[in-house]
């Protein structure tokens, strides 16, 4: 069943706002300094899960396309995420990663021959800039390591998203084993490094358990499945700009169930990040310029594309 826009983009905005909640559950139920670990067990069983649900291996180029996939939205992603994280003061990987309309805008250019509007690339600094209000905080000198982390990470994730939107999907297969696919490779990748740095697992109480299972499930099996389902149906600019949404929900989760005070400028960050955020809804797909016999300018049918970017 078809489901209406605003569903669509309700549903593919659930993801990030469940990402959202990772640092509240990472610090109150989860064992401290052990990033990788918590990478680890978010990405493979989640994997591993939603492969024995869909039965479907990549065949053919997808072998390769998936790792792709899996290493820059997952298998890179999550380690540079938690290192910038542990590194940089006061939200600034926060503020690095709502800058990922404005990658995704560039990225867009190289890897699938759209120009960003005026109104793409203001809307995405204002984003930027909201979020920025909500979780910077005063703080000493910048540490270069994870400042190049935050980027990387951030460069990474939208690398990912324009790929997946170009590569679209295997004639047959969903998204639940396109996930299932990245999840896994993901997590793969990520194991030898967390048993080489951080060494053997560490001891779990219930409440540990119980953090690691919402993570694997709601936090990323679920998660990721709606947002790689949600580019498979909006544009890669559209699907980005719901990615502020975990930031300010991060600060709502914080208030709520925390007790951390939210000031006036983080209120009046959240209101500029939100609109930019709706706003990014109505950025449509810019026109591309045809090529001889009707096809595009990478030499792929118009109609056919576009028809492949909806299913």
């Amino acid at each position: 069943m078809a489901l209406s826009r605003p569903a669509l983009i309700t549903l593919t905005a659930l993801a990030p706002v469940s990402w959202g909640t990772t640092y509240a559950v990472t610090t109150q139920f989860l064992p401290p300094d052990r990033p990788l670990f918590t990478a680890l067990v978010r990405a493979l069983p989640a994997g591993l899960l939603l492969l024995a649900l869909a039965r479907v291996l990549p065949r053919g180029a997808w072998w390769w396309k998936a790792a792709v996939l899996g290493a820059l939205n997952i298998g890179a992603f999550f380690p540079l995420l938690f290192l910038s994280a542990y590194r940089l003061p006061g939200g600034l990987a926060a503020v690095v990663g709502s800058a990922g309309p404005l990658f995704v805008a560039g990225l867009s250019v190289l890897l699938l021959g759209q120009r960003p509007s005026a109104r793409t690339l203001a809307t995405g600094a204002v984003a930027a800039f909201g979020v920025s209000l909500v979780v910077l905080k005063a703080a000493g000198s910048l540490d270069t390591l994870g400042l190049l982390a935050a980027v990387a990470s951030t460069a990474s994730m939208s690398t990912g998203t324009v790929l997946t939107q170009r590569w679209g999907r295997p004639e047959g297969v969903g998204p639940l084993a396109l996930t299932g696919w990245q999840l896994t490779a993901g997590g793969l990748l990520i194991a030898p490094l967390a048993f080489l740095v951080e060494g053997a697992p560490p001891a779990l109480d219930g409440a540990a358990v119980g953090g690691y299972l919402y993570l694997a499930v709601a936090n990323t099996a679920l998660a990721y499945w709606l947002w790689f389902r949600g580019i498979g149906r909006m544009t890669a600019t559209q699907v980005t700009f719901l990615g502020p949404l975990s930031p300010l929900t991060a600060a709502v989760v914080g208030w709520a169930a925390l007790g951390q005070a939210l000031t006036a400028v983080q209120l009046v960050g959240m209101g500029l990040a939100f609109g930019a955020t709706v706003a990014g809804q109505f950025i449509t797909r810019p026109p591309r310029k045809p090529g001889p016999a009707g096809r595009d300018v990478r030499g792929a049918a118009v109609g056919v594309r576009d028809g492949a970017l909806r299913r």
